[in-house]
């Protein structure tokens, strides 16, 4: 019985080990840094694209939205983001990045939640529904 009882243990325990943290009691998510735009709006970036977020400590946010430079700010509260990019460069591209550029806009806008899987930084609406998908640069 012993026996029985300890590998029952052993194994909710190893188990539990397994299990993804949760933040809690507003622990903010380690974004810090640059991330690369892996996917706006549910579309693949185009290849060797330069689409990008930085997240800087003071709460500024910058990058490259596919074929403009932007700048703005950023609120993090445990899970829960808001982008607010304020300004951008106004270069033209080709129409590929240019439509890129507008997907990834448009998600910025729309991001409530953030999430780390497996690497990736998911950030989402207040839907649920995935915006940008990001990894670590």
């Amino acid at each position: 019985m012993f026996k029985k009882f300890m590998f029952i243990a052993g194994t909710l325990l190893g188990l539990s080990a397994c299990q993804s943290a949760s933040l809690t009691g507003g622990e903010d998510l380690d974004i810090l840094g640059s991330w690369h735009i892996e996917a706006a709006q549910g579309k693949a970036v185009i290849d060797y694209s330069p689409a990008q977020l930085v997240f800087a400590e003071d709460g500024a946010l910058s990058g490259n939205n596919s074929c403009n430079q932007f700048f703005g700010q950023y609120q993090l509260d445990g899970q829960a983001l808001t982008l607010s990019p304020a300004g951008s460069t106004m270069k033209a591209c080709v129409d590929a990045l240019m439509q890129q550029e507008r997907n990834v806009m448009q998600a910025m806008s729309q991001v409530t939640q953030a999430k780390l899987v497996k690497g990736k930084l998911l950030l989402s609406d207040a839907d649920g529904e995935t915006q940008l998908v990001l990894s670590k640069q």
